[in-house]
């Protein structure tokens, strides 16, 4: 009864903020900033334990690996587009990836940052479920990185449209690739509202970026941790 009554609970606030954006598009009324909000002033309302609203909620946290699978279906419908462009995307997504890396270790020892933090909040940059596996492999704390991880795609969920704007980027793999670079799968949400080219370039910087982690998670992040 309980996992029906909180994942009910959490669609319905959700669809509630998500016409609250729709009708005034105010950055903090974002669906992914105010739906947590929400649900923590519901949970502190009723006090009810939040170990408890987490695992009655799980159904909807495993839908996060097939929502992920689905954004290849864009990506087979360009495939065309894709190939033509694969050695730009390669290139913009290597650097994306590294700039993300050395950007979250820099900012971290500037606000003096203690080393378990440093560690977790390098993988910030990518999709939840390869995060915690990179924070895994290179001793950080997966809860911590799962919070950046979601503080990272809000923000830049957020901000990635004015961005676009104040940039005056008009193509649909610049716009994808900012937004899938920047936000991961919040940022691939939010391509689509752009169109289905933008999302599908998205889709795939959100991809690339996952696997070229995967590849610093075991050799630039270990680096960086040593001898930064």
């Amino acid at each position: 009864m309980k996992i029906i009554l909180f994942c009910l609970l959490t669609y319905f606030l959700y669809r509630l903020a998500k016409t609250c954006y729709k009708r005034w598009t105010f950055p903090l009324l974002h669906p992914l900033l105010l739906t947590p909000i929400l649900l923590i002033l519901f949970i502190q309302l009723i006090h009810i334990p939040a170990t408890t609203y987490m695992d009655s909620a799980k159904p909807l946290t495993h839908l996060l690996g097939p929502a992920t699978i689905a954004f290849a279906v864009p990506i087979y419908k360009n495939l065309a587009v894709l190939k033509k462009y694969f050695s730009i995307i390669i290139i913009s997504v290597t650097i994306g990836s590294i700039i993300a890396v050395l950007s979250s270790y820099l900012l971290s020892v500037l606000i003096k940052l203690n080393e378990d933090f440093i560690i977790s909040i390098l993988p910030r940059s990518i999709t939840t479920p390869i995060a915690v596996v990179v924070s895994e492999e290179i001793g950080g704390l997966p809860t911590l990185t799962t919070i950046f991880v979601i503080i990272t795609g809000i923000v830049g969920g957020i901000i990635g449209p004015y961005v676009i704007k104040w940039f005056s980027l008009t193509s649909p793999i610049s716009k994808g690739l900012a937004l899938g670079m920047g936000a991961h799968g919040v940022g691939t949400s939010k391509a689509m509202e752009f169109g289905e080219q933008e999302a599908t370039f998205s889709t795939l910087a959100m991809i690339i970026a996952a696997w070229i982690t995967l590849i610093w998670g075991s050799s630039l992040i270990p680096f960086i941790v040593q001898f930064g």
